[in-house]
């Protein structure tokens, strides 16, 4: 079934992203990857930005993302692309979690239970669409930010 979650036949061993790198220390072995992808795994930046990541009501996500955008704008000032990239990665990220906690009850997108069948959508919390939205703000804002758009360019165009 074409709709079941990606992770039931994850490769862990193709993945690019590895939790042994310290990628402060080995930024070339960085990879921009789609969407959110390393967010999790890329330390030192997973403990340095993941602490303020929260999407629980719309005061706590405008109240996380704005930390989150300093620590993005700090990154750059300090020539820090993976720094800044894993910083935009966690704003998207706020906006996608939040987004599916609006879209079905508890955010449980698949029904493990019943061969991973898809949920019913509409089931979720209207404070969780309010979050999601100040993330996109600012998920939008970082990457519209020039100094940063030709950072990855560069980084894309030279390590991938």
């Amino acid at each position: 079934m074409a709709d079941k979650p990606s992770y039931l036949d994850f490769n862990n061993q193709a993945y690019e992203w590895k939790p042994d790198i310290d990628y402060k220390k080995r930024p070339e072995l960085y990879r921009v990857g789609k969407g959110e992808q390393g967010v999790l795994i890329c330390e030192p930046y997973k403990s340095e930005i993941g602490q303020y990541w929260r999407f629980k009501t719309k005061a706590i996500a405008e109240e996380s993302s704005n930390k989150i955008y300093e620590l993005f704008l700090a990154y750059l000032k300090l020539d820090d692309f993976v720094g800044a990239d894993i910083a935009r990665k966690y704003l998207q990220m706020g906006f996608t979690r939040a987004r599916r906690y609006a879209n079905y009850k508890g955010g449980k997108k698949y029904d493990k239970d019943n061969d991973y069948a898809l949920l019913e959508k509409g089931t979720g919390q209207q404070e969780k669409a309010e979050a999601a939205a100040v993330f996109y703000e600012k998920w939008k804002q970082a990457e519209s930010n020039e100094q940063y758009a030709q950072m990855k360019k560069e980084w894309k165009s030279k390590l991938g």
